[in-house]
């Protein structure tokens, strides 16, 4: 039984096209990054998994149930975007009352030492710096010990040690056979912490495998030099070259066959190559390529 099934799911709102015709499974125990740009429909396709919004059409399953059944039998967790935390409570008064609301919750101290909380527990909710009150959402998504896992940006107000232990916790919550699906902006994020990318686009599946393989389909290398003071025409001429960008004194040149820039480059130009650098495509690269409006 997949964890997630989506066949034929559209959403409109009233003229606007949110998802058009999504189609996607997901295997349950897997850790799955789902990537777009502002208004691709990630936002809406989370909201339906969860049984916040109706399809328009189409059929939404959540390991072989609606959406609203598997989040009353305690199979789904969100840690979403927005959410107000009651400011008078501490954050063991407010992790232990949300805990109680499920069937088999984790127990109190587990959940207050995975999240990183337990110093914290003291602490009033209104007294929280952002990327502590992130903590606690975590805290509170899990807490039901779902066997799904859903996250909206769920690193967006951390700093970049909370943002690594973040996704240290969330690893080891994965490990124990959960599936994760996370949305971020952070495409290192994905990168390094998912070990599927979908990556979507007005409202469509435009990429879809490990972010290994998406850096590879989307193709193109870079070709990076120190062109310091010298003429830097030509170069978007070369073979295989899609792109010039130079800063500070260094050229950047995407292209398609490396082989033939870098022949061209000491071949047929009379510009002194110094400290050349060759990088493969990373994902943003892909992103970019994959979600770049169509030319009319």
């Amino acid at each position: 039984m997949n964890a997630i099934s989506l066949a034929g799911v559209r959403k409109s709102y009233g003229e606007v096209l949110a998802v058009d015709g999504l189609d996607l499974t997901m295997e349950p125990g897997r850790t799955v990054a789902l990537l777009g740009p502002n208004g691709a429909g990630k936002s809406t396709t989370i909201n339906m998994l969860l049984g916040l919004t109706r399809p328009t059409a189409g059929e939404v399953r959540v390991f072989g149930r609606t959406p609203d059944d598997a989040v009353a039998a305690g199979d789904v967790g969100a840690m979403l975007q927005e959410g107000t935390l009651i400011p008078e409570l501490t954050v063991r008064e407010l992790v232990d009352f949300v805990r109680r609301l499920y069937p088999d919750p984790l127990p109190l101290t587990e959940l207050l030492r995975v999240t990183g909380l337990t110093d914290l527990a003291s602490r009033r909710a209104d007294r929280l710096s952002g990327g502590q009150a992130q903590r606690v959402r975590f805290a509170l998504a899990i807490a039901g010990s779902p066997r799904l896992l859903v996250l909206d940006e769920p690193t967006a107000a951390m700093d970049v040690e909370s943002r690594r232990t973040f996704w240290q916790d969330m690893r080891a919550y994965a490990a124990e056979g959960r599936t994760v699906l996370f949305a971020t902006h952070y495409l290192e994020e994905a990168d390094e912490n998912s070990d599927r990318v979908i990556v979507i686009a007005r409202g469509q599946v435009v990429a879809d495998g490990t972010a290994a393989q998406i850096k590879a389909d989307a193709g193109g290398t870079s070709v990076e030099f120190f062109l310091g003071a010298q003429p830097a025409a030509r170069l978007d001429a070369l073979p295989g070259v899609t792109g010039v960008t130079i800063l500070s004194g260094r050229a950047t040149l995407r292209t398609t066959d490396t082989d033939a820039t870098v022949a061209a480059l000491y071949r047929a130009t009379t510009l002194e190559i110094s400290d050349l650098r060759i990088h493969g495509a990373d994902l943003e690269d892909a992103f970019l390529a994959l979600t770049r409006p169509s030319e009319a």
